[in-house]
């Protein structure tokens, strides 16, 4: 791993040095296993104990804390530490990553129709169908499949084994990861005479810029109308969004969440692991749900929300929800009807 001075770090990403700045630092690491080769962070102050101890030859942190770190260790100030550490990681893999070089490898499968930009790089067994794009500086890894008419747009990245449907499009700067599948059919059935005819999916997938998108997470394509994925939403791995849901941007969800169909969820939300969202519900901007929470109806006031329920049959369910939402007031009253009876 090639080491980087403390003045290349300043360099690209800014911050207030304090120290020596040809001091090598060869990793990234914690606090409390740093060593002399290591830069650190401070952002959190549950931490801060540790940084009268930590070893790390130099420690990101807030104005206000930097005349608490140790003497002999070299500091960044910054406004901001974990935002820092964020761009930090990001430089230091640019330099430690091999870039995939542009090129189509022989055994990928161009489709005739499809646009590969030379600056593109196709990786092994990689299918692009017919009519296919794919943009400049893009990259799909082994065994990823595009379909025909779908859209890869400039430097977006697909991990080995992705799958982009038909007609499908993803923006600029994406990341998807391994085992992706984006443009699948929608869960549409109509009942009839006791069996289900399937209600063809004829919607696509629409990904703004600057999305992430976890490992073995599906969404699915429209039924009519697309399912839309606005700029900067970040996915965790294992989440399903259904047939026509639209998320908005720079929405964030932890693992195992699952939307139902035309679900409408707002911009700059936050939505935690194995979470359930239910179908047709709109979910207002600056939303957070807590992990395990189940969304049964809409919310149009911006907050916190948790909610978990004890399974029963459906009309006994609903009777006791109703009573646990006056569950407050009724032991206001009963408190106050306690005093009176004192």
């Amino acid at each position: 791993m090639t080491a980087a001075s403390l003045a290349d770090v300043v360099a690209a990403l800014g911050g207030e040095l304090h120290g020596d700045a040809a001091r090598p630092v060869e990793r990234i690491g914690p606090l409390s296993t740093a060593d002399a080769a290591t830069i650190s962070f401070l952002a959190n102050p549950r931490y801060r104990a540790q940084l009268a101890t930590t070893s790390a030859g130099c420690v990101i942190v807030a104005p206000a804390w930097r005349h608490e770190v140790p003497a002999g260790t070299a500091s960044i100030a910054t406004p901001d530490p974990y935002h820092y550490f964020a761009r930090l990681t990001q430089w230091w893999a640019a330099r430690e990553r091999p870039r995939e070089p542009a090129g189509v490898h022989p055994s990928a499968v161009l489709e005739p129709g499809c646009s590969v930009h030379p600056q593109a790089s196709v990786g092994a067994l990689a299918v692009v169908g017919a009519g296919a794009t794919i943009a400049a500086g893009a990259v799909l890894g082994a065994q990823c499949h595009v379909g025909r008419g779908a859209v890869v747009g400039a430097r977006t990245r697909l991990a080995p084994r992705v799958v982009v449907g038909d007609g499908c499009r993803l923006g600029e700067r994406c990341i998807v990861h391994a085992g992706a599948v984006i443009g699948a059919d929608g869960f549409g059935f109509a009942p009839h005479q006791g069996r289900w005819e399937k209600i063809e999916q004829l919607g696509a997938v629409r990904i703004g810029d600057d999305v992430e998108i976890g490992a073995n997470t599906c969404i699915d394509r429209g039924a009519l109308d697309d399912t839309v994925v606005e700029d900067g939403v970040k996915l965790d791995n294992l989440i399903h969004i259904a047939h026509n849901v639209h998320v908005g941007a720079h929405t964030a969800m932890g693992a195992c969440v699952g939307i139902a169909g035309s679900a409408r969820i707002g911009a700059h939300c936050m939505i935690g692991g194995a979470a359930m969202i239910n179908g047709h519900i709109e979910i207002v901007d600056g939303t957070y749900i807590t992990a395990g929470s189940f969304v049964s109806r809409s919310i149009r006031t911006p907050g916190e929300y948790t909610g978990v329920f004890p399974l029963d049959d459906n009309a006994s369910w609903e009777k006791n929800a109703a009573t646990l939402r006056q569950l407050h007031r009724l032991r206001e009253r009963l408190r106050e009807l306690e005093k009176k009876i004192a």
